[in-house]
């Protein structure tokens, strides 16, 4: 298999919701974009945390039961978040991936959010790149 890099396979649509946004409008960006996490960024486009609809699940119940205004994504989003950079191995990412948590990581390049990759974007970069092993299946 030849050198494959995250960026031959993230995604550049991120989805990123600002750090000033609440958790109905993180909510209604995943719904949207059909994504189950997404990157939290600053006003310089930094990757300040990674919010993701477990993190949601518990904040939207409790607003729905009391009524109350939807909290901070600051609140919910977890800021000590896993990234890579576009030149990252995809075979490295998937050997991650065993031991890690989550399933999206931010792709980072010069403290700037340009794309992510997810689980089945590692799998498909896999899958592509080892045609011979299944022409025979």
């Amino acid at each position: 298999m030849h050198s494959i890099l995250v960026r031959d396979y993230m995604q550049r649509d991120t989805h990123a919701i600002s750090v000033n946004a609440n958790t109905a409008q993180v909510v209604e960006r995943l719904l949207k974009s059909g994504m189950t996490g997404v990157p939290v960024i600053d006003e310089s486009e930094s990757v300040v945390g990674f919010v993701s609809e477990q993190d949601c699940i518990k904040e939207m119940l409790n607003g729905a039961f009391f009524c109350d205004k939807p909290p901070s994504v600051r609140t919910v989003m977890t800021a000590d978040v896993l990234t890579v950079t576009p030149s990252t191995s995809i075979v490295e990412m998937a050997q991650t991936m065993l031991h890690q948590k989550p399933k999206n990581y931010p792709v980072v390049s010069d403290g700037k959010l340009v794309g992510i990759i997810t689980r089945q974007h590692i799998l498909q970069a896999l899958i592509d790149n080892d045609e011979d092993c299944y022409l025979s299946v």
